[in-house]
């Protein structure tokens, strides 16, 4: 590259793969048509992209985010457990955040099992106990200085009573499930059980400001096999958009109507994200779906109207809410990272219960963009906001223009630190006699169809590279389906819809072998279908085009009107000022542009940069280099500009 477009390189942890050996995967077979979720605990990540960060997640991520929550959230519960009258420290949910601590902290366990951590969880899980009122009641706000009894449920709307109370549930039960141990658990149910003596038909008549304890409900129903778990569940989504007993709370947390006559995404995006998680889980639970159509109407309007390239959703920063059709904006989007996570959570659901690619084609560029964008390769340093342009100056990320370590609502570090580990969730799926691969990341899995175990181990180093290898291992011949994802990015859409499009409009074929030869297949719902005897050794040899494509967005985006994204499979690129002689606001792309990635294996662990000519206006207009990386590996090396959107020339 010529003088001021070097990439400059910043030092990265190397670290070793995840250390797990699944068992056999055996899951109830569902109805057809429907999926079954693979547990992340059945999957071994070999993956050095992935690996990587969740080898991170456990060293670093987790003891910095654990040492923050000592700075308040911990001392909170201590304080009320020694009933010694200290004033409350932080805001008002602060609890939720140490739950969604736990929970990581299980989740890492379960595949890395770590006795010093869990007996640090074991004390801390005491100090919680002894915070619980002797009635169930447990909440740090409504407990300090002294316990206030009269103030319980009279401010739903914001206090998040509720939706502490979720997170102590999901908490509970991932530790139960990493440990055995059930005196969290124990907790969490003596909690719901004062929860449901309080709410319901004939009793308090209520919803969470905040969804969350929804989809809860449902993972407790599910463990404890308790219809009142699920019929609570059912009560609050219900009661959403009821104004004949209550005041609503307005279009903010969806409370504007009730949720079956709601068709378009508004208000804040976390909350929407977890009350259509909770929608999916009860019609997963239910013999009459009830909320499939609703939820396939609020799909389609995010998607194709209300979603950024990066997979982020949320425009606006006044409420951290969905804007209005279009209103994509770079430089102020909010596209917080909680509303990412909850939006991957939420188009999982989605599969499981129509299994279409389409929904893993926004997890896998939500995944690859802007949630491992969120944080910083060293794991210690955090987006709550992820704009698609910066000035180096506007102040973006709660009063900061890159990374910070810790946040007064720090709701993005803690949902992280429990998302990570379960990534391996995403990868597989299973039907009835068939076998979904939606990831192409590097991991093994066991699992068995008619009674043959079969071993699985996938070889690849996507997206930095678009060749995939997978090996069967049927311990007899075997006759079962494989469904291999056909990303939409291969098939001429950067995203599923219409909201954005390529410039160049040419197909690149994926090519599908099998022991070295080539084969013809069908593609249904976004999958090549493969039905046949599996033998002993059988390879799958699939490779993905990755040419550099030009993104369009749609005309009614009018903030990248004359505009271009760079796209190499499902990542998304983006320009630094510290790499370009040129103003990142003045690098300008001709359609016919010829533009290279070339793999760097020293930035970042290793990544592919694209390069292209652009003009320069300081030196008349004379031809000179731009680079690229992924958007991902933005704002490491100092703040200063960058943008997604280039000029179109």
């Amino acid at each position: 590259m010529e003088q001021g477009n070097t990439i400059k390189t910043n030092p990265i942890i190397q670290l070793p793969a995840v250390d797990i050996w699944p068992e056999i995967v055996q899951i109830k077979p569902k109805p057809d048509g429907l999926a079954n979720t693979v547990p992340f605990w059945h999957v071994e990540i070999t993956d050095r992209f992935w690996a990587n960060r969740i080898n991170t997640n456990r060293i670093v991520t987790i003891p910095s985010v654990l040492e923050k929550c000592r700075q308040g959230r911990i001392a909170n519960f201590a304080n009320v457990a020694a009933n010694n009258n200290a004033d409350f420290i932080g805001i008002f949910y602060d609890d939720s955040d140490l739950y969604k601590v736990i929970e990581g902290i299980a989740y890492s366990l379960t595949i890395h099992p770590d006795p010093k951590l869990e007996n640090t969880v074991d004390d801390i899980i005491d100090e919680i106990a002894g915070a619980q009122w002797s009635d169930g009641y447990l909440n740090t706000y409504y407990s300090l200085p002294d316990k206030n009894p009269e103030n319980r449920w009279t401010d739903l709307e914001h206090k998040h009573e509720l939706y502490c109370a979720g997170h102590l549930i999901e908490a509970a039960i991932g530790y139960y499930h990493a440990t055995g141990k059930t005196k969290l658990l124990d907790v969490a149910s003596k909690f719901i059980s004062f929860i449901h003596s309080v709410f319901g038909k004939d009793k308090k008549i209520g919803v969470p400001g905040h969804q969350e304890l929804e989809l809860a409900l449902i993972k407790l129903y599910r463990l404890k096999k308790d219809k009142k778990h699920l019929e609570l569940a059912k009560f609050f989504l219900e009661e959403r958009g009821n104004n004949k007993n209550r005041k609503t709370y307005g279009t903010y947390a969806q409370d504007h109507k009730p949720i079956t006559e709601q068709t378009e995404a508004v208000g804040h995006t976390v909350r929407a994200m977890y009350m259509y998680c909770a929608m999916a889980d009860v019609d997963a639970e239910s013999p009459a779906p009830r909320y499939h159509k609703t939820l396939i109407a609020l799909w389609e309007n995010i998607v194709t109207k209300k979603m950024y390239i990066t997979g982020g959703i949320g425009s606006r920063h006044e409420m951290e809410s969905f804007g209005v059709d279009y209103e994509l904006p770079n430089k102020s989007a909010y596209s917080e990272t909680c509303a990412a996570i909850g939006n991957i959570m939420w188009n999982h659901r989605m599969f499981l219960l129509e299994p279409n690619a389409r929904y893993i084609d926004i997890i896998e560029t939500t995944l690859y963009n802007i949630f491992a964008a969120s944080t910083a390769i060293s794991g210690d340093k955090f987006f709550y906001v992820n704009p698609l342009e910066s000035d180096g100056k506007f102040l973006f990320n709660k009063n900061s223009a890159t990374h910070q370590t810790w946040f007064d609502c720090s709701c993005c570090p803690t949902n992280i630190v429990r998302f990570v580990p379960k990534i391996a969730e995403y990868i597989y799926a299973l039907g009835k006699n068939e076998l979904f691969i939606n990831l192409y990341i590097a991991s093994k899995i066991n699992t068995e169809f008619s009674g043959q175990k079969v071993n699985f181990t996938m070889a690849t180093d996507y997206p930095t590279d678009e060749n995939i290898q997978i090996n069967v291992e049927p311990e007899s011949e075997t006759k079962f389906t494989i469904k291999l994802r056909i990303p939409c990015w291969s098939q001429n859409s950067p995203l599923p819809e219409d909201l954005y499009r390529y410039l160049d409009n040419q197909n690149h074929d994926v090519t599908i072998s099998i022991n070295g030869q080539i084969i013809d297949y069908q593609i249904k719902n976004g999958y090549a279908i493969i039905s046949r005897i599996w033998c002993k050794g059988d390879r799958i040899e699939m490779t993905i085009p990755m040419p550099v494509r030009l993104v369009l967005a749609h005309e009614k985006a009018i903030d990248n009107h004359q505009k271009v994204a760079l796209q190499r499979g499902p990542i998304v690129y983006c320009v630094e000022e510290i790499d370009n002689i040129v103003p990142v606001s003045k690098i300008t792309i001709s359609k016919d542009a010829v533009l290279e990635a070339k793999f760097h294996k020293d930035l970042f662990n290793g990544l592919n940069v694209i390069s292209g000519n652009t003009q320069n206006p300081a030196d008349n207009n004379k031809t000179c280099k731009f680079a690229a990386i992924p958007y991902y590996a933005w704002a490491h090396r100092g703040t200063g500009q960058m943008t997604v959107w280039l000029n179109r020339d």
